[in-house]
């Protein structure tokens, strides 16, 4: 979105951040108390009913609505890696209502958060730390096959951070490798949720985000490069489908 925020805008955002914060500390507090006597799959279904009041909430408050194509390609056998552009924190709230139950892997630093990372913590994460390169690929694969043996799937974000609008960003192989390792399907998916909720950005802009999960790939006759190639190729291809890659000259 390139036009300038109105007034109008900046007050919805208000609204919707003078609920996103109370309830978050107040029923990460709640889920803290009690998350520990359940087990993991009952635990996430509890922890994860926030999500699904701040898709409302952002609805209510911003008019940001979403519609997913392609929900019917995670219905799987088994566990499965995910890989997904990442361009906003919508995602990081909305695919936890989409994929369950989940591990995410994310950055360590986020545990640390009072509260709401003191209950991320209890979702089993992979927690990595990105200073330690060698040593945060042998716990995404170590923890990662453990989680999908547990029947968890995996979400990862192989672009690392978030990327702004127009830009790529380079894709790691950690999700290729993991879904190699332990002959996983994995299964790519794409948004444009940065249109709307921009990184960083205070202000949402009303409208519809677009999610778009792509065919399951079978890992198990492929390399690792060729896994990477159909998952990372297909994102990037309906990227510049949607737009949402700028041309280069």
């Amino acid at each position: 979105m390139n036009q300038k925020p109105s007034a109008l805008l900046y007050i919805r955002a208000t609204l919707f951040y003078a609920g996103f914060y109370p309830v978050t500390f107040i029923y990460a507090a709640f889920c803290i108390l009690v998350g520990w006597a359940l087990p993991f799959k009952a635990r996430f279904k509890l922890f994860t009913v926030a999500n699904f009041f701040y898709m409302f909430w952002l609805r209510l408050c911003c008019g940001l609505k979403f519609r997913v194509e392609g929900r019917e390609y995670l219905q799987q056998s088994r566990s499965y890696v995910l890989v997904a552009n990442h361009s906003s924190e919508w995602e990081t709230l909305f695919l936890q209502t989409l994929i369950r139950p989940q591990s995410a892997v994310l950055k360590k630093e986020l545990l640390s958060i009072p509260f709401f990372g003191w209950a991320l913590g209890m979702l089993q994460p992979i927690a990595l730390d990105r200073s330690k390169r060698r040593g945060a690929l042998k716990q995404l694969l170590t923890q990662g096959k453990e989680r999908l043996q547990d029947d968890i799937n995996v979400v990862i974000f192989p672009q690392g951070t978030r990327v702004e609008n127009g830009k790529l960003g380079k894709f790691n192989k950690g999700g290729a490798m993991l879904a190699a390792s332990d002959k996983a399907p994995i299964i790519p998916l794409v948004h444009d949720a940065g249109l709307f909720w921009p990184s960083k950005s205070y202000v949402k802009y009303p409208g519809t985000i677009t999610v778009r999960i792509g065919q399951p790939v079978d890992t198990s006759e492929l390399s690792v490069d060729e896994i990477h190639d159909a998952s990372a190729g297909w994102i990037e291809r309906q990227m510049q489908e949607m737009n949402l890659l700028k041309q280069e000259a």
